[in-house]
């Protein structure tokens, strides 16, 4: 699959490694070292993927990230970044960032990274489409469970009448655990369906989508009601009783 990617990567070497490599996949790289000059790029071109460093001159990558999803623009972003704290990865995520890889990190990596995030991507594009195309015929999609509230089309969750803001995975996330309550999902199967990797490997993403769901749709994020642990296997959804709690 060729993509038009923009890397935005302040290390001429490093940056130019990587786009060797992605172009080797067939790939057209355009490589940015510049923070403002990279916010003015993703304005002017519509590009199918973005690599974001996140020290950046200029203007660093979280803010470029949080100006790109502010202005509804959904191109995948996967950050690059030499922090190794995990609130610098979180914010990245927190922001709309889709994946991130930490420096120093393998290229081949970076290429199975790439190629999984444009597979989403492309997944997700076809199914918009074909929404789109139904949307005259098709009922609006929403799940009311309890005091809990998903709205698919509108990507829209609220609890108990209060809108709750959730990232684009998170949102997925929940989405599918609501589809089907009750099944318990190992962090491999919720990979696959959710973020389509097809293999296992980076599960620590699921632990972390999840601890941030938790904390924005539970109570009581210690004592999770919805997405509750199956200790030993993984996770599930709990529908809610008449009262409009989880059961």
């Amino acid at each position: 699959m060729s993509a038009q990617l923009l890397l935005v990567e302040d290390d001429p070497d490093l940056a130019n490694l990587a786009a060797l490599h992605l172009r080797d996949e067939g790939h057209e790289v355009e490589i940015v070292g510049d923070g403002k000059i990279a916010s003015q790029r993703v304005e002017e071109q519509q590009y199918d993927l973005i690599l974001l460093d996140l020290m950046l001159p200029g203007m660093d990558g979280l803010q470029i990230c949080k100006q790109i999803r502010a202005a509804e623009n959904f191109t995948p972003v996967i950050i690059l970044t030499a922090k190794t704290s995990e609130v610098d990865r979180v914010l990245g995520l927190e922001f709309g960032a889709d994946d991130y890889l930490s420096k120093p990190f393998s290229l081949r990596e970076l290429v199975a990274r790439v190629k999984a995030a444009l597979r989403r991507s492309t997944k997700y594009s076809a199914a918009s489409s074909l929404a789109d195309a139904a949307a005259g015929e098709e009922k609006m999609e929403v799940l009311q469970l309890g005091n809990l509230q998903i709205h698919r089309q509108k990507r829209e969750v609220q609890i108990a009448g209060s809108a709750v803001e959730l990232t684009a995975k998170e949102f997925d996330l929940l989405w599918h655990f609501a589809k089907h309550p009750g099944r318990v999902y190992t962090r491999a199967d919720l990979l696959a369906d959710v973020w389509g990797y097809g293999y296992d490997g980076f599960e620590h993403t699921v632990n972390s989508h999840i601890n941030r769901l938790r904390n924005k749709i539970e109570r009581d994020a210690s004592n999770p009601q919805w997405i509750r642990t199956v200790w030993g296997v993984g996770y599930k959804f709990h529908e809610a009783d008449a009262d409009g709690e989880a059961s």
